[in-house]
């Protein structure tokens, strides 16, 4: 399997397909409702574009997050514009969005909220934090110690947050972006593996080519601020009901029972690999099964396809994995793993 940043890029316009067989009126409309859902979601890219340059595929796989209602760890060195993308794709939903910037004196108060005494009435009362949104950025999120890094793994799993005892739902959709850098790790604290395996996808933010570097230098010579994206016309394109239909029509994917066995097999396949101590999770045997959904949605398809589960394979199932120490001495990855397990497991025809 590829580098997972090298995955093929999913289409989001609606794809041409054969003429369908002859079916009743309803079908056209829903046909047409599946069209309508896909254009609004595809507009997403052009949108965020006007604010970030060459990085559709990771707008693609936020797409994707989206539809699976899944988690984002987006993971690059520092000034690949990570922040700004999000910030991007916010602007293009009518959501609500917070960003906080986990530092090492972060309370999980701070990210949760907390009980707050009232004068005035004698009696303590629930203040929000910022998690009680649809879009959270938890910007550097392995900056913060593990602690507060925890507070984010009930929200993200129950989609609740519990305090003093009283569970708090959370705003429907919910999705936590975060955000990390691969190079500096003084005064980090590693993702623990129980967090790292509730982010639906692992989206490497790589380095943009040397036109698209040229295109960024342009813009900021032209004026633009990446501070102000209403200035540089970025404004919302989807709502939460065009995210919904899409939601609806994503559901309606047929997924054969023998691609379900290939999945299954391809997890099993990475706890049996020698050279790795933990490999995936039944979790992220779901998670790679509804991304594939959405991908194959989202190029014009009813159906999911081997091809579908080997594209998404990298970005859902890599951060799930840890390689023995001994294997790492030897140039080991969990990305070279994959890359053996997707070679070796027999794709279904």
């Amino acid at each position: 399997m590829p580098d997972p940043s090298a995955a093929p890029q999913p289409e989001l316009a609606p794809a041409p397909a054969p003429a369908p067989a002859p079916a009743p009126a309803s079908s056209d409309a829903e046909a047409d409702a599946g069209a309508e859902a896909r254009g609004a979601l595809g507009l997403l890219r052009t949108e965020v574009g006007k604010a970030v340059v060459g990085q559709d595929q990771i707008v693609t796989g936020l797409v994707i997050a989206l539809l699976c209602r899944g988690h984002v760890l987006l993971e690059g060195v520092p000034g690949v514009a990570k922040t700004l993308l999000v910030r991007a794709l916010a602007a293009s939903l009518e959501v609500d969005t917070k960003r906080v910037q986990f530092t090492p004196d972060l309370m999980p108060g701070d990210v949760t909220g907390s009980l707050v005494y009232d004068a005035r009435t004698a009696a303590f009362s629930f203040r929000e934090g910022p998690i009680f949104t649809n879009l959270l950025l938890a910007d550097e999120i392995n900056r913060t110690p593990p602690k507060t890094q925890s507070a984010l793994l009930e929200a993200m799993e129950e989609r609740q947050v519990t305090v003093d005892g009283e569970a708090r739902p959370l705003p429907d959709p919910f999705l936590v972006i975060a955000t990390q850098n691969p190079v500096e790790y003084e005064g980090t604290y590693p993702l623990p593996e129980a967090q790292l395996d509730r982010f639906m996808l692992k989206l490497p933010v790589a380095l943009p080519g040397r036109e698209d570097e040229a295109t960024v230098l342009r813009r900021h010579a032209a004026g633009f601020d990446p501070r102000d994206l209403a200035a540089a016309g970025v404004g919302a394109v989807a709502s939460i009901a065009d995210l919904e239909r899409a939601r609806a029509e994503v559901a309606k994917v047929e997924i054969a029972d023998d691609v379900v066995a290939y999945i299954v097999d391809v997890c099993r396949a990475t706890r049996e690999a020698p050279s790795v101590s933990l490999g995936v999770s039944p979790r992220g045997a779901t998670a790679l099964m509804q991304t594939a959904r959405a991908w194959a949605w989202m190029r014009g398809r009813t159906y999911v396809s081997p091809d579908d589960v080997k594209a998404l394979a990298g970005w859902t199932l890599a951060h799930r994995m840890r390689v023995r120490a001994e294997a790492e001495l030897e140039g080991v990855t969990a990305t070279t793993v994959l890359t053996s397990v997707l070679a070796t497991v027999p794709v279904p025809r």
